[in-house]
């Protein structure tokens, strides 16, 4: 018993032995791989003789293309200050009523910075400010910007890339501008220097996805630069465009303070004057328009004139500004052309023979598709020219030779413009700030009115009482202050007996509205 005792005892004491040593055994060998592991990432001095150091590349190896540009168009790209003075409101002029906001697309200087106007009308109370960019075309100081820019303002002021910080700019005058295209020419006395000028380019050969960059002041920041594509051309349906207005649309970034500066192209050439933006947080959304440089030329040429006026002839017709298929089938050749809708009473058309229902299918041998083409073409035409009209009457095709008149002559009364030098008896003034039109049977039905009578409003006077109460383009009013309007003597009439002060109430149909029928009114200053 004693001996089998003492054998496990002297086993188990072998084995707590063997375990120990093998416990220090793992100890040990664990110890030494931290050991070199440890060594490996601390300490050690590896050779990199074999690396390369990184090399930053010298500037004209980098992509300039952007940079070039803006370093040649920079130069001639000013920011404008202009000041309205405060004023004693004359009698009889009526002050703006405040206007409720749009829901899209606002123009720089009413409903964006404020301009000259402000947003909510002229407050002859306080000195007015803003701010606007332009560009120079012509060494001698001859600067393009928009007409809202320098509107109303009693001194104009232009610096100049390079000018001293805090300098409040160099004196300039109003050559002349344009309201229906919003252009104005601003002039810079040289003072015994040369201007740097920019380059006018051709905007019929802008297309989408060309890029694109903006240059101008926003918020007052000199020369910046933004860079897109074009995004759209010939943007004409827009709710504040006016007749003449048919854009590039862009998504480089236009804002406060960009009004008046130019849209230039990848060789540095403008073919565009940035004017207005889409928004509905007065920021910058990705939608902007610039007047392209074509119209911008044509306008600068005449405005430079030794009148500082545009002239556009008209051959005295009226038409539907939408197109209806339909309408040119029956009437036409079905391969465009643009229905006579009105033939204005002793207009050029009217004394050419041309009638209501005829198509003009060319001018002057040019052919014309839309009225947006007919405008375009007979608007170039001096007036006193005569114009040779092709139409169609019962699908045959004729020609008539008319004599273009001035347009403001013409339609003057309607369109509330005046005659630079026109006496106010020479022009009559339009009270409601609206021109309205007949309403063919095609275009109710296109309307989805099912009531007789009616004129529907085709042009609102910018800054008038129509402006002010929400009249549109495209609306129809059926009765001014529950008198029925049935034609346009009928709204001329009810105009006419109209008086300052007193409430005016449209009964409208707006096309696409809720009910269809609604009013609009306020009182006529």
């Amino acid at each position: 018993m004693n001996s089998r005792l003492r054998a496990f005892t002297e086993r188990f004491k072998a084995r707590r032995m063997a375990y120990s040593l093998g416990i220090v055994a793992t100890l040990v060998v664990g110890i030494l791989i931290g050991s070199v592991v440890t060594g490996g990432v601390r300490g050690g001095s590896p050779d990199s003789s074999d690396a390369q150091p990184l090399q930053v590349p010298a500037p004209q190896q980098l992509s300039n293309t952007f940079a070039k540009i803006a370093k040649q168009i920079e130069p001639a790209v000013v920011n404008i200050n202009t000041e309205s003075l405060p004023r004693q409101r004359a009698r009889g002029e009526r002050r703006r009523a405040p206007q409720a906001p749009r829901d899209e697309f606002h123009d720089f200087f009413d409903r964006f910075f404020g301009g000259p106007q402000g947003p909510f009308g002229d407050q002859p109370e306080r000195r007015e400010r803003s701010l606007g960019s332009g560009v120079i075309v012509d060494s001698k100081g001859y600067i393009i910007t928009n007409a809202h820019v320098v509107e109303g303002a009693d001194r104009v002021r232009v610096k100049l890339m390079g000018d001293p910080e805090g300098f409040p700019g160099h004196e300039a005058k109003v050559i002349g501008s344009d309201r229906e295209t919003d252009i104005a020419v601003i002039k810079v006395e040289p003072q015994g220097k040369q201007f740097s000028a920019a380059k006018i380019g051709n905007s019929d050969s802008a297309q989408v996805g060309d890029w694109v960059l903006a240059v101008g002041s926003p918020f007052g920041l000199d020369s910046t630069v933004t860079a897109g594509i074009i995004s759209a051309v010939g943007r004409n349906r827009l709710p504040s465009a006016q007749q003449f207005q048919s854009f590039i649309q862009t998504d480089a970034a236009i804002n406060p303070g960009n009004s008046g500066g130019p849209l230039v192209n990848m060789s540095g050439e403008i073919i565009g004057i940035n004017t207005a933006i889409y928004t509905q947080t007065f920021g910058y959304q990705g939608v902007g328009f610039a007047m392209p440089s074509n119209v911008v030329a044509d306008v600068y040429n005449q405005l430079i004139g030794p009148e500082h006026r545009v002239t556009r002839g008209s051959i005295g017709i009226l038409f539907s500004a939408v197109r209806n298929p339909a309408v040119e089938r029956v009437y036409g050749s079905g391969e465009g052309g643009v229905v006579v809708t009105q033939v204005t009473p002793g207009g050029p058309s009217d004394k050419a023979g041309l009638k209501v229902g005829d198509v003009i299918t060319a001018v002057n041998g040019e052919r014309v598709k839309t009225g947006d083409d007919l405008v375009s073409k007979v608007t170039r035409i001096k007036p006193g020219a005569a114009a040779k009209v092709t139409y169609m009457r019962d699908r045959k095709e004729q020609t008539a030779t008319v004599t273009v008149a001035d347009r403001v002559k013409l339609y003057g009364d309607r369109l509330g413009l005046v005659e630079p030098g026109a006496e106010p008896d020479e022009v009559a003034e339009s009270r409601f700030g609206v021109t309205v039109g007949a309403i063919t049977p095609q275009m109710r039905d296109r309307l989805g009115l099912d009531r007789e009578g009616g004129v529907i409003v085709q042009d609102v006077q910018p800054g008038s009482f129509a402006e002010d109460i929400g009249l549109q383009r495209g609306i129809v009013i059926l009765e001014v202050n529950r008198q029925p309007v049935n034609s346009e003597a009928d709204f001329r009439r009810l105009e006419t007996a109209a008086k300052s002060g007193q409430d005016v109430v449209f009964m409208i149909f707006a096309p696409g509205r809720t009910g269809g029928t609604t009013f609009l009114g306020g009182v006529l200053p």
